[in-house]
């Protein structure tokens, strides 16, 4: 919407369009105008709002809160992202050296409700962990050269970041006109929690460069034991320069408000406003 500072813009949607599904879903009339629907979505994310005060420009906040949930359950959010990964690729404009790196966001207390509905349902089953400071959620993300997230992977927040490694790097497909899609980047950059045994050998065994500096106890054993302790790994002090790039995305994403503090009560609608995000982000470039 006009003057709300956080529409599409007329290139962006040139982008999105072709991508959604049709106006007429199976059953039932016509859906109101995909495009002022995601603008809503959008706002209410980048702004923190509640639901329920959404502008009136954007018309009914019911209709806009169940196009989320709909296109959560779906994929549609995660398909389009998709899409414009592929895009990007095929276009050049995908820097494949990539940043691996997490960041912990508070949990409001209306984001509590789950935990409470049914003895089968816990808050760790939607990527809400309890710590000294509260319900916390803990986003594990890819992002590329270009500082724009590639995938994502949410945990409760006292998660650890290595364990998460290969579930965010699992996430990482980006679809190609011909053959299969690319899931091995050229190079992982990221800090030393993720310089484990495990994640050095699943990344050699991908023929992918890692360029992940050793804590100073790991150098320490390693020198402790002599000719047992083999040789340090290969470390690339200019390349890991790049590593701020997904520190960078991270901010970016938190400039959205409704994802610096999480505000939702099941991970998949939190997710899938990762997602709308990483499309407001892609379709912009």
């Amino acid at each position: 919407m006009v003057g709300l500072g956080v529409s599409l813009t007329d290139a962006q949607w040139a982008r999105i369009e072709p991508l959604l599904p049709d106006r007429t879903p199976r059953r039932g009339g016509r859906w109101r105008d995909h495009r002022q629907v995601i603008d809503a979505i959008a706002f209410k994310y980048r702004t923190g709002t509640p639901w329920m005060d959404l502008p009136e420009q954007f018309g009914s906040w019911k209709g806009a809160h169940n196009r989320l949930r709909k296109w959560a359950a779906d994929g549609t959010w995660e398909k389009v992202f998709t899409a414009l990964l592929a895009q990007a690729d095929a276009e050049g404009d995908l820097d494949w050296v990539v940043a691996v790196d997490s960041t912990v966001v508070r949990a409001h207390q209306h984001a509590a409700g789950p935990a409470k509905r049914g003895p089968g349902r816990r808050a760790a089953d939607h990527a809400l962990g309890r710590s000294r400071g509260g319900l916390t959620t803990k986003i594990h993300l890819v992002a590329d050269g270009g500082c724009r997230p590639l995938a994502f992977v949410i945990t409760p927040g006292q998660a650890g970041d290595a364990p998460a490694f290969e579930q965010v790097m699992a996430r990482l497909r980006v679809p190609r006109r011909i053959g299969r899609p690319r899931v091995t980047p050229d190079v992982v950059l990221a800090d030393n929690a993720y310089s484990s045994r495990a994640i050095r050998l699943h990344l050699r065994q991908r023929k992918i460069r890692a360029v992940i500096p050793q804590p100073a106890d790991q150098a320490a054993n390693r020198k402790r034991r002599g000719r047992l302790g083999g040789r340090p790994p290969a470390f690339d002090r200019e390349t890991y320069k790049q590593r701020n790039t997904v520190e960078r995305c991270i901010n970016k994403l938190k400039q959205w408000r409704g994802l610096a503090t999480r505000y939702d009560k099941t991970a998949t609608i939190y997710q899938a406003g990762l997602h709308l995000a990483a499309i407001f982000i892609w379709s912009a470039r």
